[in-house]
């Protein structure tokens, strides 16, 4: 049995600063050019026992922790995109995560957003509320622990430091977490610390560091205990194009090892189950950038987890980003334990539903998870990129149901023709590599859609007015009457059939002009002229009468719910059933 390193993922909402966390915790050994100290993996980047102690050595004693694991490995992609797609059966790869708040935005919808899918993977999480340095009148001491920097800071800045840490408290309270600033947290298993940092300043993070590997080994250390002779297990971050090698994985191994000529499962995108065999396996050259593709790989011999590399093998073309891989040594049983992970992995779709589009199985789960959270139905889901079948399918589903006729695309590219033939036969497509605006894009447009479609329902219904007939603008008795009026109350229009004040019908509204010129409406304050038909001045039409339009009496009720003019309606109503 030997320890591996934690992994460690960054989420957090849309620039509150996860990119600049994670280059910061990655930048400490780089930045010394010595190496040894940070190690490059393919989509993750090794921060070792060393660099822990030189950056929290001193917080680890105060705290009682003693150093047992080997490192942290910080996965290399920060956001929860990267999160879901680092999956394993029952949860995520990562052991442990940092939520970046920026603390003077506070939580936000893609906050939640993560927060949520932290909860549904059953990943801790400590929070960094980041870019504490963008507090008015706060000083920097650069790289200082925040206990120190703290007692810096003028009475008024720790104030509205306090403020701030303590909105995002009542926010995540709200969302069901305990939580509290590092130093004041009197239980690390029932409450969520919140370290202030500057990811800019370097302010903050000898507690983060220390905060992130002592919670590792105070609850995990048993779930980092591996056998490194046991075959290894991980997941394919994403397929790539190597010059010379041909179509590779990026892969993050979390249990044993892998070595050069091992045969491996992998899973591909008809959900079947591949078998190959590793003709190198690969990692970036020392203190290289792994996401600089100019820069060449060194090959080695076996890999131990925890680690990314990248891997040779034949066949790896329709490999899926997101799949389980393991190292097979019995092909019969390998193939039946991912066939059962790819049963349990298959997304269960609904009768009738949104078409959703994504580029990796981590993506496709999260998005199907959120999507449906939102009480959003799914008929079908699947990886890659959007296609002519998926507009056909989206156009016969919104026959049934105008708001599920749609497709979501997450992360993959759209051809020209396929958006032009999504278009043509207006069907929405929403793309993003951010789910929250997916959600928020087709929030917005589901609320005009609904808008629309009330106004569709509304131009069936006779809506309520009241009118009176000015003296001395008769300009027709009869066949039909054209007489002045002013709206009193509501709206006219053509087609409306008009009562007086005894509720006995006296016409229907022909055409409505205001200084000789036609208009399809006329409002309140309108004073206009209008054609009645069936109307006759001085049987059923006089000067000065008041007028009603005269609606049918289930659309009155049906109207009580839909429009505002609830008084003018009951009159008429009133009027109507005192007729009866």
């Amino acid at each position: 049995m030997t320890t591996r390193s934690p992994i460690i993922s960054v989420l957090g909402h849309v620039d509150h600063g996860k990119t600049t966390v994670l280059d910061h915790l990655r930048g400490s050994g780089i930045a010394a050019k010595e190496a040894g100290l940070i190690t490059q993996h393919v989509g993750a980047s090794f921060m070792p026992k060393e660099v822990i102690e030189q950056k929290a050595g001193t917080l680890l004693k105060k705290y009682g922790f003693t150093l047992e694991i080997p490192g942290l490995l910080f996965i290399d992609t920060p956001g929860h995109e990267a999160f879901i797609t680092l999956r394993k059966r029952g949860g995520s790869i990562a052991d442990l995560a940092i939520l970046v708040i920026d603390i003077n935005q506070g939580i936000q919808p893609q906050t939640i957003e993560s927060i949520e899918i932290l909860k549904s993977y059953k990943t801790p999480f400590i929070i960094a509320a980041n870019k504490i340095d963008k507090i008015h009148g706060w000083q920097t001491q650069k790289n200082a622990a925040f206990t120190d920097t703290i007692k810096k800071q003028s009475a008024q800045v720790q104030q509205m430091l306090e403020e701030k840490v303590y909105e995002i408290v009542a926010k995540l309270g709200a969302l069901g977490f305990n939580s509290e600033r590092f130093d004041r947290v009197k239980s690390l298993t029932n409450e969520i610390l919140i370290v202030p940092i500057s990811a800019k300043t370097g302010e903050g993070f000898p507690e983060l560091t220390m905060f992130i590997t002592g919670l590792s080994q105070k609850f995990m250390l048993q779930k980092l205990n591996i056998h490194i002779n046991k075959p290894a297990k991980g997941t394919v971050l994403e397929v790539k194009e190597l010059q010379g090698l041909g179509k590779t994985i990026d892969a993050i191994i979390y249990e044993g090892t892998i070595k050069q000529g091992d045969k491996i499962a992998v899973m591909n995108d008809d959900y079947e189950v591949l078998i190959t065999k590793v003709r190198a396996l690969l990692e970036p050259a020392p203190l290289e950038e792994i996401r600089d593709t100019s820069k060449k790989f060194k090959s080695v011999p076996r890999v131990i987890a925890a680690a990314g590399l990248k891997i040779s093998a034949p066949n790896l073309e329709k490999v899926l980003s997101g799949s389980p891989l393991q190292v097979v040594e019995d092909e019969e049983e390998a193939i039946h334990d991912l066939t059962r992970e790819i049963e349990e992995i298959k997304i269960k779709t609904d009768r009738e539903g949104a078409i959703i589009k994504a580029d990796a199985l981590g993506s496709l789960e999260a998005l199907v998870t959120i999507l449906r959270a939102k009480n959003l139905e799914i008929k079908r889901a699947d990886i890659g990129p959007v296609t002519k079948q998926d507009v056909f399918e989206a156009e016969a589903i919104k026959k049934q149901n105008r708001y599920l006729g749609v497709i979501f695309a997450f992360n993959v590219k759209t051809p020209e023709d396929i958006k032009t033939e999504a278009k043509n036969k207006n069907i929405p497509l929403f793309e993003s590599n951010v789910i929250y605006h997916l959600e928020e894009s087709y929030e917005k447009w589901a609320e005009q859609e609904r808008d629309t479609e009330k106004q569709e329902q509304l131009q069936h219904y006779i809506f309520p007015a009241e009118l009176r007939v000015i003296p001395g603008f008769i300009f027709r008795a009869t066949k039909p009457a054209v007489v002045g009026v002013e709206v009193k109350r509501g709206i006219i229009k053509s087609k409306y059939p008009l009562m007086n004040e005894e509720g006995k019908e006296v016409g229907v509204i022909q055409s409505i002009q205001e200084k000789s010129r036609s208009i399809d409406k006329a409002e309140a304050g309108q004073q206009v002229a209008i054609s009645i038909q069936g109307a006759t001045v001085g049987r059923n039409l006089f000067e000065s009468d008041i007028l009603y339009t005269a609606i049918p009496l289930n659309q009155i009720y049906e109207l009580l719910g839909k429009i505002n003019e609830k008084e003018l309606l009951m009159t008429i109503r009133q009027i109507k059933e005192g007729n009866r």
